[in-house]
């Protein structure tokens, strides 16, 4: 880990400390945390310093939001979101955009992204969210559900269709229009602030609709997706470490039939696998940051790659920590209970398991047939 990921990430295991058990119980992170991380550019740590961000590369972000994640998922969720919001700035926003967005996304404003609706989930191409230009503003109008981090954001980039193709526009959550409702007691990562947005006929001022308006949907979302497949995948690692500190310590300390459990070959087992399982997925999610920060085409296959591992290791490796753990594991706000519930949901968001492999053999037979 780079200095300047280490320096960010010992300021979020300070202000974390032993917390995010009650975090996780009560479904909330205390707003003025998240706002002292997102006004040290911790929340979208890629925005280049001239917007007040911390600047890292793709591969330092990545370890940061490991760190974040094997400390509190529901707060490396808002991570994901907010910064996936930042990106879209960064990626498709005018200079005036940006100079006049990602400031605020550095200094506390905190920002969430929308895709999945009730009728398209992993389907975008069912997407009903319709976004208009009317002389010189702009209507939205349509329902969003699941969106992470919504009920903490001051701003959510909405995607959604433009014509004939899609945009995205950036949609204040106190405009006329805009009703939030929290998401009651998601399974995992029940603190990140999950929630239903209604828009309707939302008008905002034309500039808030960013640039690439009109490009084909597929085009327009895999950029911002990209970018919340790899922190996901970032954040699957930081929760297979957090079960290895957890496993690790109880195998050594806890005494079953004469002997420290960590002398039975079986529970040996257990820890080995999950090694194994926290080194392949960190190592997917390095070749991929490397591919961001070298811009290589490889990128989008590699994030998928990395996500759809990562995820599965951990949903593996968190049944594994609980299973070894016993009751002590079996208790609401344990660790490795936080993570075996917060490790599945990372198997549906971003693209589920099953459009992961479609994508995968997609590739396979481009390549290899």
């Amino acid at each position: 880990m780079s200095e300047r990921s280490s320096e960010a990430a010992g300021l979020v295991a300070g202000l974390v400390g032993d917390q995010a058990g009650d975090w996780d119980r009560a479904g909330r992170i205390p707003e003025e945390l998240v706002r002292q991380l997102g006004g040290k550019g911790v929340l979208c740590a890629q925005v280049p310093a001239e917007y007040g961000g911390m600047g890292l590369s793709a591969e330092e972000n990545g370890e940061l939001t490991a760190s974040v994640g094997s400390l509190c998922s529901s707060l490396r969720s808002l991570m994901t979101s907010h910064g996936m919001a930042a990106w879209a700035v960064q990626r498709f926003g005018s200079r005036e955009q940006r100079d006049s967005y990602l400031p605020r996304l550095t200094s506390g404003s905190l920002a969430a992204v929308s895709f999945s609706e009730r009728e398209a989930g992993s389907d975008l191409s069912a997407m009903g969210t319709r976004i208009a230009l009317d002389g010189d503003t702009v209507v939205v109008t349509g329902a969003k559900i699941w969106v992470t981090g919504a009920d903490y954001a001051d701003l959510i980039a909405v995607f959604g269709r433009y014509g004939d193709g899609a945009a995205v526009v950036l949609v204040p959550t106190t405009a006329p229009g805009v009703t939030v409702r929290r998401v009651e007691a998601p399974m995992g990562c029940r603190a990140a602030g999950h929630a239903d947005v209604t828009l309707e006929d939302v008008r905002l001022p034309a500039d808030a609709l960013l640039g690439g308006a009109g490009l084909p949907i597929d085009w327009l979302v895999t950029s911002a997706l990209t970018y919340g497949r790899l922190s996901v995948a970032w954040g699957c690692v930081g929760i297979l470490r957090a079960c290895l500190k957890a496993t690790t310590r109880h195998a050594r300390e806890r005494r079953q039939f004469g002997k420290p459990l960590v002398e039975h070959q079986l529970v040996g087992r257990h820890l080995a696998e999950l090694l194994v399982a926290e080194q392949a997925a960190a190592q997917a999610c390095l070749h991929a940051s490397r591919c961001w920060d070298e811009n290589s085409p490889e990128l989008v296959t590699a994030a998928v790659v990395a996500k759809h591992l990562a995820a599965g290791n951990a949903t593996t490796g968190a049944r594994s920590a609980v299973q070894l753990l016993g009751a002590a594991g079996a208790q609401d706000g344990h660790p490795v209970a936080r993570a075996y519930r917060d490790a599945k949901l990372m198997e549906i968001i971003e693209g589920s398991n099953e459009i992961c492999q479609l994508l995968l053999a997609d590739r396979a037979l481009a390549v290899w047939a």
